[in-house]
């Protein structure tokens, strides 16, 4: 393969893996070849197999993270690695490493600082019919709760500017790291795209890490969370109008009688009614007051990302600095 740039910035691979033994040496090899000039790191999340022993065979530089769970992951590895480029797949296969290079592409030529490869066979998702559903059904409500930058919020073949790594406060364990990735990207307006790409399936023996339901409502959570912290006015102002229709749905009753009898009755539904009141309009300003914090976070959060030179910037630079080289040395 040849190189993607005369003077190609620092390219990082970065491979979560939890017992991964029967793919990752493929996965590595695969990446290698891709991206002859990337350096390959694999973070074994506490494997019980022989998934470290597969990724140094391969080539890879392997380093253990002890807490459990693929955002402790890629919290540890954005901390620690630096490049100009980050790639990150998983290590069981179903992402074909010789996408790199596309995907690296198209973070340079489209100027943008995340490339999200979607996946082409995702509805199928290993014949799990649990995962395809919930896929469609969250990446619809991200889609109306944070914009429709995304349409495949879940895939974990990505491809990161440096600026984009370095901004990135995670903040979640488990695989609701992807859900928080987007949102990053979505709440401080980060430019994206997206690839679609095809998607394999596992070999025969090798085990999907995913619980349909304890993972979705984990994912779930995040949302409430991400949405409670970006966009505070929105979730606040949501809870505050049910407040509202509960308190109006009691007092409907006792105002009735009140109007026909002249006396309330039900005096315990009316003081309940009038406390949905007060939660109500408690929630609407502390809506207002949070969004104002937030917007303040959202303009620091953006202001550490700007401080980052992009990825297309340290490769325009090092193009120039070789075509002076070049000039000089005729």
């Amino acid at each position: 393969m040849k190189s993607l740039h005369p003077a190609d910035p620092a390219i990082a691979v970065l491979l979560p893996c939890y017992n991964e033994e029967q793919t990752i040496g493929a996965v590595v090899r695969g990446f290698r070849e891709a991206l002859p000039q990337a350096t390959i790191y694999v973070y074994d999340n506490n494997s019980t197999d022989l998934t470290a022993l597969q990724a140094r065979a391969g080539g890879a530089i392997v380093i253990r993270e002890p807490r459990q769970g693929k955002g402790n992951v890629v919290r540890r590895m954005f901390a620690d690695i630096e490049a100009d480029i980050y790639v990150m797949a998983d290590g069981d296969g179903t992402y074909d490493p010789q996408d790199a290079p596309q995907l690296i592409n198209a973070l340079l030529t489209e100027r943008v600082d995340m490339v999200v490869g979607t996946r082409r066979g995702v509805t199928d998702d290993a014949g799990r019919a649990g995962h395809a559903f919930g896929n469609r059904i969250f990446n619809t409500l991200y889609q109306f709760l944070f914009g429709r930058d995304f349409t495949d919020i879940f895939s974990g073949y990505r491809v990161f500017s440096r600026r984009y790594v370095k901004s990135f406060p995670a903040v979640s364990g488990g695989f609701e790291i992807e859900t928080e990735m987007s949102v990053h990207a979505s709440a401080l307006r980060i430019p994206v795209c997206e690839m679609p790409l095809d998607y394999g399936r596992r070999p025969e023996g090798s085990e999907s890490k995913l619980s349909t339901f304890r993972d979705g409502a984990n994912i779930l959570w995040m949302f409430a969370m991400l949405m409670k912290e970006t966009r505070p006015a929105r979730f606040f102002g949501a809870l505050a109008i049910l407040s509202l229709a509960a308190s109006a749905g009691f007092a409907a009753p006792v105002l009735y009688e009140y109007f026909a009898t002249g006396y309330v009755a039900k005096v315990p539904t009316w003081i309940l009614s009038i406390g949905l009141l007060m939660l109500s309009m408690i929630m609407m300003v502390a809506g207002l007051i949070l969004d104002s914090v937030a917007r303040g976070r959202a303009e620091q959060k953006r202001i550490h990302y700007l401080s980052h030179a992009p990825a297309q910037t340290i490769a325009k630079t090092a193009g120039e600095a070789d075509k002076h080289r070049s000039i000089r040395a005729a």
